[in-house]
């Protein structure tokens, strides 16, 4: 043991070449003529999983599938029934993304349980890789799937959720990757939380600051959650473009086009006041069928999400939404129509075992800084569920959801290193 983390000590170049195979591989995998895509629950998430699986399987590593079709790949333990140091992330990716997205967290945690499986290492607690089901929104407007199920905390109604492209459900595609869709409905949990001592997550850094800062790891200190309304409906009334005089319309674009102004008015003074908050309305249209320069528009659909790390931000923020909606309705005489609200809770990283990271990258000798997530990851269901979570990032340009993401492998190397030390010296007890 001591061996394996002496301070000079790196991830082996065996190893750093089997990582950029393993990368290429899921690239070439992957490849939409643009970025990569792998869909949740779909045919291009279930081959990145296999490939992962016969990797650690040459290696001599343990590999099983859950109920909801996750995957957990393992290097048991000495002492039987012990807690497991666990780390995990994702697969899928948004349409036409990037290859790291994810992955970089599964390569990290099976890059850790091969090194310790190859240079003889016996932990007293096994070590665990989750390799997590439908992380990305993009696909069905819900996040964590597989991590939601793994804990019987996927709502049942997610399950009719429809695919942006086919239209068909969620329970669907989850079947077809082989998941128990009975079970998940059910909500059936298949791990208990007192199961791991802890979780970690290695993943990119989807936004600039460790760019900016010219820093290679980061040591996240919270995660932001959400609500997503993903289909929000304001109607007017459609009219002649040039009979109808403004004092009589009910011009559903002008009135969205107020709502976000509203919106975007109340968001600067909040940050303002130091409060933490980001708003997106990411899909906009009016119906394609009725488009017409001379028709003023009756009705517009689109997105809204707004994230915040504090619980009562986002309570606060749906209020304003609300209020906001019937302001411009009784102005430009028109109706919205939320929907469906998914919401995500926001998660604090476990400020102890944040601190063990640091420790474990001052040892050796990894540049690091402390930083909240703005964008969300599964490790926050982990922490939601009583688990103490940490999370490693890794520097990587031109952040994420797009086929430019840029993490330099000598990054990534850093960042495997540290999720390495900190799962093999992962505390005994957590305050």
């Amino acid at each position: 043991m001591a061996s394996a983390l002496a301070s000079t000590a790196s991830l082996p170049a065996d190893l750093k070449a089997e990582a950029v195979a393993l990368f290429e591989k899921l690239a070439t995998q992957s490849a939409d003529g643009v970025g990569i895509t792998r869909e949740s629950y779909g045919e291009g998430e279930t081959l990145a999983m296999k490939t992962v699986a016969e990797t650690a399987l040459a290696c001599g590593l343990e590999v099983a599938t859950d109920a909801a079709a996750n995957m957990t790949i393992t290097l048991p333990g000495t002492e039987a029934g012990a807690p497991a140091v666990a780390c995990g992330s994702h697969l899928d990716s948004v349409p036409r993304g990037g290859n790291y997205d994810g992955a970089a967290g599964v390569v990290a945690g099976l890059m850790a349980l091969m090194r310790a499986k190859r240079e003889g290492v016996a932990p007293r607690r096994p070590l665990k890789l989750f390799i997590l089901r439908g992380e990305e929104s993009a696909w069905f407007g819900r996040a964590y799937m597989g991590s939601s199920a793994l804990f019987g905390a996927l709502d049942p109604k997610d399950l009719g959720l429809k695919h942006r492209d086919s239209g068909r459900p969620l329970r669907d595609y989850m079947a077809a990757a082989g998941a128990d869709v009975e079970a998940v409905a059910a909500g059936t949990a298949m791990i208990a939380p007192a199961d791991l001592a802890c979780f970690f997550e290695l993943h990119i850094e989807q936004g600039p600051v460790m760019v900016a800062r010219a820093v290679p790891v980061g040591l996240v200190t919270g995660i932001r959650g959400n609500i997503r309304h993903p289909a929000v409906i304001c109607r007017g009334e459609a009219a002649h473009a040039g009979a109808v005089p403004r004092w009589l319309r009910h011009d559903a674009v002008f009135a969205f086009a107020d709502l976000v102004e509203r919106l975007d008015q109340h968001w600067v003074s909040l940050l303002e006041q130091g409060e933490d908050l980001v708003i997106t309305m990411g899909i906009v249209g009016t119906d394609p069928a009725e488009h017409a320069m001379s028709r003023v528009p009756g009705e517009i659909h689109f997105s809204l999400e707004y994230r915040s790390q504090s619980p009562d931000m986002l309570r606060f923020f749906g209020g304003i939404v609300a209020e906001e909606m019937l302001n411009v309705g009784r102005s430009r005489g028109v109706s919205f129509e939320l929907g469906q609200a998914l919401p995500t809770a926001p998660a604090r990283t476990h400020p102890a075992l944040v601190d063990h990271l640091a420790v474990v990258c001052g040892k050796a000798a990894i540049p690091y800084e402390r930083l909240p997530s703005g964008a969300g990851h599964d490790a926050a269901v982990f922490a939601n569920a009583g688990i103490p979570t940490a999370m490693i990032f890794v520097r990587n340009e031109h952040g994420s959801h797009n086929p430019h993401e840029a993490m330099a492998y000598d990054d990534f190397f850093l960042g495997a290193e540290a999720l390495y030390r900190a799962m093999l010296t992962a505390p005994e007890a957590l305050p």
